[in-house]
């Protein structure tokens, strides 16, 4: 059974014992457990997502020279946004953006995720926020196409 747990906590990021309860909770079943994380998760996140986001990031990505995209991405200090998992979370926002080109936050927040259609971008950016303990937002984007 340790071995699960620990399996579980490399496919969600989330702490041993958040694992253990989510594990005993789905008696057992892994896709059950990983399900019980990701939904605790975006809990956490709602209840961070008041919280005051002080401190930015730029990520500039360029796809084969022909389209670029520039966003910012915030969280409540300047520690996390130097951290690489916040890092990776702007690049692959970054790369969504230039792939399904939306035009409002809003819309880019109701996307399915171009690597995982299963998961929204509010929702990537959800587990992020369960993960990384602050709140993140999505301040603004520009993309540019030739």
């Amino acid at each position: 059974m340790k071995d699960l747990i620990q399996k579980l906590r490399e496919e969600t990021g989330a702490g041993i014992m958040d694992c253990k309860r989510a594990f005993d909770e789905a008696k057992g079943d892994m896709s059950r457990a990983k399900e019980i994380i990701r939904a605790r998760g975006l809990l956490k996140a709602a209840k961070k997502g008041e919280r005051e986001t002080g401190a930015g990031y730029l990520e500039a990505y360029v796809h084969a020279t022909r389209i670029g995209v520039l966003l910012e991405l915030r969280a409540e200090t300047d520690f996390v946004t130097k951290n690489e998992k916040f890092k990776a979370l702007a690049h692959e926002i970054a790369m969504h953006i230039a792939a399904s080109a939306p035009e409002t936050k809003e819309e880019l927040l109701k996307q399915p995720h171009i690597k995982d259609e299963k998961t929204t971008i509010e929702e990537l950016v959800g587990q992020a926020i369960a993960e990384i303990g602050e709140n993140i937002e999505i301040a603004r984007f520009t993309r540019y196409e030739i």
